[in-house]
Formats: C-alpha cells, structure tokens, sequence
C-alpha cells in the first residue's frame, strides 16, 4: 500500500503546475522532510514551502530551519487558524503558468462509480483509463475521498468520478469515513449518472439497494454493475441473473452490466452504457407526443375513484429538466395516488424507452374552469 501511494504521489508532482510543500513547525524539521525536499528538487517543478502550525506572529523563528531544504524562504502559516494563507496564495499564483495551450476540459458527461467498500470501484477506474490512477488495495476502505479524471471517448470528453466506499449506517465509525461518505453523496448530486458496483459474489446486499435508492431519489441515472463475474461458475450464472432480475423488479429499466474489472471482461461495454442512458436523459419529447401516450394510457385504464371522485388529465407535456419530468394538469391533483403514477410511468417508459434514468410526474390542476367541470359531470 506504501508504494502505491507513492506512486499516486509521483503521479501528482508530474501532473502539477506549481507545488505547495508542506511542513510541521511544531515537529521542526525531520529526514522525511528532507527526503521529500529532494524528490521535489529533481521534479524541477516550482515548489512553495509552506511551514504549517505556527499559530502566532510570534513564533517566526519556528521557520528558521527549514532553509536547509533549499526549497526557497518558508512562508508560515497556520491552516487551522487561517493564518498566513493569503501570503501563501500569492507565492502560488506567482509561479502558475500566465497562459495555457489548453483551456480548463469541460466533461460532455459526468459518471460516478459507486458502491461498497471493495467492490472494485477503483480497479475499475483504472481498467477504463488504461493506467493505474487510483489506489488498488485488498483492504477495504483504500479510497477515502473522490477522485475526478478526464478521458477522451469516442470524441466525447468523460469524468470518471471515483469515489469512497458507502459504508451502513450503523459502521461509520470515524470522522475520516464520515467525510468520505459526504464526499461520495456529493459525487453523486454533481454527476449525471450514477454506475453503482456490486459484488457477485455477495449477491446484491440490501445496502446496495439503499444506495440505489438514493440515487434514484437525487434524480440521477443509474446503471448496474455486477463486478467480479468471473469468480460465479458458469453453471450458475444464469440462474444469478434471474434472481437477480426479480431482486430489482422495481427499478426494471436500469441496465445490468455483468463484468470482471480486474480481467477486464467486458468491460468495454461500460461507458458505452453509460453513454446511452446519458443520450437518453437529454431527448425531450413533444407536447404533442407526450399527451397522446398519456390520455390513452387513461383511456385503457381509467384510475379508481377516490371516494365519489375521480382523476382526469387535461394535458401532459415534458418539462425541460432532468431527470425526464412530465408536466400533466388535472382536475384535482391529490387524486394521483401512487399506483396510478407508477402505471403512468411504465407506459412513458414503454413509449420512449429512458434506460436508466427515473422520471418525475407533477400534477398541476388546469386551469380551465368550465372544461374541467363538464368532464367532472360527465364521469
């Protein structure tokens, strides 16, 4: 785990534009320092060395000793009270690059990878990259913050969003994974889509299916992916597949990928996925196309009357958000009872297909009085 790290620190020093290193005055100055100072002075990387934790104005003699890095003067501050950080701001910006060659990438589609701890999310970050970015490790709880790249597909520029394992409720047990499960709640309100891991052999577990209601809930679309098919015997896979058919009857349009990331079994067919469920959530329907999937969805299957009354739809049309929102006015729109919703639902998805993205139905009462009370008498 050590020499992954270290790997992953390399890895940030190539990537960088300028370098802040950072120091412990309280501590003073240590071999690792020095060690460090010396990598940083092969990189030839502008480096600012920032000397942490010199918590007042009277304590500048606490920096003294780090001139021996010959890293440059140190800059004191103190990230905890916010001291000397403006100081060490403008020392960074100095040295940043006043024009680049390329601007700031701006992702078409924004993917994040969710799931457990150790079900693969980080080996399959890699897998799609083509290098080994984030940290593979067999313990559990490697990843404790996201981890954002940028990749080129198919002309199409793709933020792969790696994220910290969702632990249960009841194991978060330390500050650093509470944090790490905002980060990942987080990554997933600023993503599009959602490609949540599970792990074949442990089945779909019920905090697997916490998970994907939440991304549901937050309005993002999801796509499932069964890691680790390699190690179920092919005797049993199509059994799997059927239970696990039935396990997630009530989310049917999200696609089910079965892959191995490690093996890199069809794992080509991810982003290709994702893609498609992303296409999906931008098409908007017509007004016209919309309201007639909708009144005969209501002509072949009137809702039941609550009491003496009953729902009747005037319009539907799609609003323009995400996720795919309709928009239908009714008579009364607390006589939408769930079931009816979800019958609504099925026949929108049955028409227009939206793979993997959740739609939103909003009732609104029309606004035509004298309509609205001649179906009324009518029913």
């Amino acid at each position: 785990l050590e020499g992954k790290v270290q790997l992953q620190v390399e890895l940030g020093i190539t990537q960088a534009d300028a370098i802040i290193f950072v120091v412990d005055a309280k501590t003073g100055l240590i071999a690792s320092d020095e060690e460090v100072a010396e990598v940083l002075r092969s990189s030839n990387k502008p480096v600012v060395l920032a000397v942490n934790k010199v918590d007042s104005i009277n304590q500048p003699g606490q920096t003294a000793d780090f001139l021996r890095l010959g890293i440059g003067i140190p800059i004191a501050i103190s990230a905890y009270h916010n001291l000397g950080i403006d100081d060490l701001m403008e020392s960074v910006t100095a040295l940043l690059p006043t024009t680049t060659g390329n601007p700031t990438q701006q992702a078409d589609v924004k993917l994040s990878i969710i799931g457990r701890p150790n079900v693969g999310k980080s080996t399959l970050l890699n897998t799609l990259l083509g290098t080994e970015r984030a940290i593979v490790h067999d313990a559990p709880g490697t990843t404790r913050d996201a981890i954002d790249v940028i990749i080129n597909w198919n002309n199409k520029k793709i933020s792969l969003i790696d994220t910290a394992g969702i632990k249960r409720h009841s194991k978060i047990s330390s500050g650093i994974e509470f944090y790490s499960l905002i980060r990942t709640v987080q990554s997933i309100n600023r993503g599009d889509i959602a490609m949540l891991l599970i792990d074949a052999t442990e089945f779909i577990t019920v905090n697997d299916l916490h998970i994907a209601n939440y991304i549901t809930e937050a309005g993002k679309s999801l796509v499932l992916i069964v890691n680790k098919w390699d190690l179920i015997p092919k005797a049993q896979q199509q059994q799997f597949k059927l239970y696990m058919d039935q396990r997630i009857s009530f989310m049917a349009y999200v696609p089910i990928l079965y892959i191995s990331a490690k093996l890199k079994i069809k794992t080509s067919r991810v982003l290709a996925t994702a893609y498609k469920v992303w296409e999906g959530r931008q098409i908007l329907q017509s007004d016209s196309d919309v309201d007639m999937v909708i009144k005969q969805a209501f002509e072949s299957h009137p809702p039941q009357r609550v009491g003496t009354k009953q729902l009747h739809i005037f319009k539907a049309h799609q609003d323009k958000t995400n996720p795919p929102t309709f928009v239908l006015e009714v008579n009364n729109p607390e006589l939408s009872y769930t079931a009816y919703q979800r019958y609504l639902k099925k026949q929108l998805r049955s028409a227009f297909s939206f793979t993997g993205s959740p739609l939103n139905l909003i009732f609104i009462r029309f606004r035509n009085k004298k309509m609205r009370k001649l179906k009324e008498s009518k029913a």
